[in-house]
């Protein structure tokens, strides 16, 4: 099998080899139904992605071949990926799914379904998804990908194949985006600690240097609360940049699926919707209506979890260890932070931000969650 195959997988040689001997072994038979965990960003989608496109490959993974292409482009009639933007994938998603898996392969090979996030199926779902399991038709298979086993239910654990990813070095993400996206070796290692090894993050902050900027404000934000109005105006700004990273994530977007269904509607943009067609356009906006707002939430957690790892830099320089700063750009705030403030405030701080993930994954309002969060690290100052 091509080395360059496996190459975004970088840092993850265990999964790598587990998949590797199933395709290799396929003649013997592949088991139905994996199961891929993992931390954000250690690269789920890209494992299940690249192994249904190894199963399907007449070469076990070229990378070159007719079925590799149609694989990598996202067009393979016999692979499909169930991706959510809300909140809980749907009892009517996953029978649509189920039902495909009853129709045999196009290409010859095997069926493969793949589902991105399959803790978030809804209890319902998750049922239907388990007597599929139990009764697989011929050739086909299903991948899931979820961040640990213990967010399945115990009987679709006990149906899968695990296949474990584990945190990426900062060195392994670094090399990725140097090989893959031509990245100065400088800025690769310095995006891959501030991304914590989150490879979808780094790659972000690679690429734009208004990403960099806008992390850079709202942690500069966050050191800056003296009083009552800092603590207001952290809490906008926080704000402010999540809805704005939010929308440079949905808006292209949005506007190639709009242009998208209106030229399958035989419309010419600028043309005026008939009647008969507007239910589609209201589908589609109300779709991406619910995923501006997963994208909000998720950058107001982004912004979380870049405050947890700079507060963790700032208990790093207090309890005197040797561990590198994740932050580096702002050792001198850091360390200025560091002996204004005692350890045990920090870890007050550091438990606040925890709360405040826990609070925002409950729905609880985000202007609430950041207000309240602000505040804190006003009276911790």
């Amino acid at each position: 099998m091509a080395k360059d195959f496996w190459y975004e997988l970088g840092g993850q040689p265990e999964a790598v080899a587990q998949v590797k001997r199933a395709v290799d072994q396929r003649e013997n038979g592949v088991f139905h139904s994996w199961l891929i965990t993992g931390p954000p960003g250690s690269g789920r989608s890209v494992l299940a992605e690249t192994f249904a496109a190894a199963l399907e490959c007449p070469q076990k993974g070229c990378g070159t071949c007719h079925s590799c292409v149609l694989a990598a482009a996202g067009t393979h009639p016999d692979i499909t990926v169930l991706s959510t933007e809300k909140v809980q994938i749907a009892i009517g998603e996953v029978r649509d799914l189920v039902a495909q898996s009853a129709f045999g392969s196009s290409m010859g090979g095997y069926r493969i379904l793949i589902i991105e996030d399959a803790d978030r199926m809804a209890p319902l779902a998750a049922n239907v998804l388990l007597k599929a399991l139990e009764e697989p038709p011929a050739n086909t298979i299903w991948i899931l990908c979820a961040p640990s086993e213990v967010d399945m239910l115990p009987t679709i654990r006990s149906r899968v194949r695990k296949v474990v990813l584990k945190v990426p070095s900062v060195e392994d993400v670094a090399k990725l985006l140097v090989e893959r996206d031509g990245i100065e070796p400088g800025l690769a290692t310095l995006v891959a600690a501030e991304a914590q090894s989150h490879i979808g993050m780094a790659r972000r902050l690679a690429l734009s240097a208004e990403v960099r900027k806008r992390r850079h404000d709202y942690l500069q934000a966050a050191m800056s609360i003296n009083n009552v109005t800092h603590a207001v105006r952290a809490s906008e700004k926080w704000l402010e940049l999540a809805k704005k990273d939010a929308l440079a994530l949905t808006k292209e977007r949005d506007e190639e699926e709009l242009q998208s269904l209106l030229h399958s509607l035989g419309l010419a943009p600028g043309d005026a919707i008939p009647p008969a067609y507007r239910p589609d356009v209201k589908r589609l906006e109300e779709a991406q209506k619910r995923r501006a707002t997963r994208s909000l939430r998720d950058g107001i957690d982004r912004i979380l979890v870049d405050l947890l790892a700079l507060y963790r830099d700032v208990l790093t320089v207090q309890l005197y260890t040797k561990a590198a700063l994740i932050n580096r750009d702002l050792e001198i705030q850091i360390r200025e932070v560091a002996t204004s403030t005692r350890a045990e405030n920090t870890i007050h701080i550091i438990d606040e931000i925890e709360k405040a993930r826990h609070r925002i994954d409950r729905n609880v309002r985000d202007v609430l969650v950041l207000d309240s969060l602000a505040t804190t690290l006003k009276r911790s100052s």
